[in-house]
């Protein structure tokens, strides 16, 4: 009758199915190059340069989902030919 806690019966965690889906399906609806490499830019400026604010902070454990939206969305928006619609 737990609703949190620890799995009694082996249930499968969805998270490493999320980590992929999610992006790729953000980008399938998104699908703009130029937004996308913004977001992407954005996302790879987190990784590799970390900003000590209060905003990026709230941000930096989401910092790789970031950047695989933003370059799902430039692929997708790539295959759609689509740029700043």
């Amino acid at each position: 009758l737990c609703a949190y806690g620890t799995p009694h019966y082996k249930e499968a965690n969805p998270a490493m199915l999320n980590l992929i889906t999610f992006p790729f399906l953000f980008g399938v609806m998104f699908g703009d190059m130029a937004h996308g490499a913004l977001l992407l830019a954005f996302g790879l400026l987190l990784i590799f340069r970390p900003i000590k604010n209060p905003v990026t902070d709230l941000l930096h454990p989401h910092r790789h989902t970031i950047a695989l939206m933003g370059f799902f969305s430039f692929y997708c928006g790539l295959i759609y030919n689509e740029f700043l619609s």
